[in-house]
């Protein structure tokens, strides 16, 4: 036996398939291999088939954590969301991965429950695992967060509003033209007598910028509101029908704004414990165009946030940025929002 022949590595640690299995089933080398899934144009197609079936029938998977170690994109790109308890937020957070499935890249999602000091931990933690890229939700955000992003260079986009940080791309809706245009909705049916469910707005901006379209709706028509009027709530619809059910008991409006969806599914179920008919005795409107808003009874009138389109744009957006070479000019991109009329408004008899 020759002892100084070369060892050949067939498996790599642990057991798993490594680039030298693939590479003997295909019948290329390693090199070859490695450009397959490294620099995939410069392999010829037949020869990339042949890799790609060898690696499924090997069970072989990229390290692409030893490829981030020396530099490289690592494929991983983060998104750090408000909460993954909002169906709108799950229809983002579904289109932005299908998008980034098609560019061979996947996600690392995580949430910070409206808390921006947990945020700032969360991009840390993500800047730690060498992620590509990663996309934040609005544009009030900790100074630390944006200045570990902006230090390392790491490509940044925003998401939901359609203006953000200075200097990050953007790409969302205009959350106070969405709140006015409802608003304005019931003000042509008539009524007067609005009440505003709103969550805590002080580090939420896109509630913060939809409250603020509510009351210039309002002011614009000569209706101011009242104190007793202007409820907060957060985003719970257990919290939402209890709140409603006391306003209800005890001089109720003739309609309701809500600062989301699942704030006006909870006035809904609140009214119709009471007894209280929608939209004959009163009106009811969200924000949103949740999945379950067309099918609750009465089907529900709001606003249609573009959540599948930003999600599906940002992505496209931070895949650019990591294929561009050169800087470029940073644009924020609006994606407009449409009132959905349904059957929980009417015009105001009182």
């Amino acid at each position: 036996m020759n002892s100084t022949a070369p060892k050949r590595r067939s498996r790599s640690r642990k057991g798993a398939p490594g680039i030298l299995d693939v590479a003997a089933r295909a019948g290329v080398s390693g090199a070859t291999v490695s450009r397959c899934f490294n620099s995939r144009e410069t392999v010829r197609p037949q020869t990339r088939e042949r890799v790609e079936k060898a690696a499924r029938e090997l069970g072989y998977i990229r390290d692409r954590t030893a490829g981030a170690l020396h530099g490289k994109m690592s494929g991983t790109v983060g998104l750090v969301v408000p909460t993954i308890d909002n169906a709108i937020f799950s229809e983002l957070i579904e289109a932005f991965s299908n998008e980034l499935h098609l560019h061979d890249r996947t996600m690392i999602i995580a949430s910070h429950n409206y808390d921006l000091m947990r945020e700032v931990s969360i991009v840390r933690s993500l800047l730690e695992r060498r992620i590509d890229g990663i996309a934040l939700v609005g544009r009030d955000h900790d100074i630390a967060a944006v200045e570990m992003l902006k230090v390392r260079g790491v490509p940044v986009v925003a998401l939901w509003n359609s203006t953000g940080v200075p200097g990050i791309p953007t790409i969302g809706t205009n959350n106070y033209q969405s709140a006015f245009d409802i608003t304005q909705h019931l003000i042509d049916l008539k009524h007067r007598d609005i009440a505003l469910l709103f969550p805590d707005t002080h580090s939420n901006d896109r509630a913060r910028d939809r409250k603020q379209g509510v009351l210039s709706a309002l002011r614009a028509t000569g209706i101011t509101l009242s104190e007793h009027r202007d409820y907060q709530c957060e985003y719970d619809m257990a919290s939402a029908k209890h709140l409603a059910m006391d306003v209800l008991r005890d001089n109720p409006p003739t309609a309701f704004v809500c600062g989301n969806d699942v704030i006006a599914h909870g006035v809904i179920h609140g009214a119709i414990r009471l007894g209280i008919r929608i939209p004959e005795e009163v009106s009811v409107v969200g924000i949103g165009d949740f999945r379950g808003s067309a099918a609750i009874e009465p089907p529900l009138t709001t606003v249609r946030l573009p959540a599948r389109r930003i999600g599906q744009s940002a992505a496209k957006i931070l895949i650019e940025q990591l294929n561009r070479t050169d800087a470029s000019e940073v644009c924020d991109t609006t994606i407009p929002s449409h009132v959905i009329v349904r059957e929980s408004t009417a015009m105001n008899t009182r």
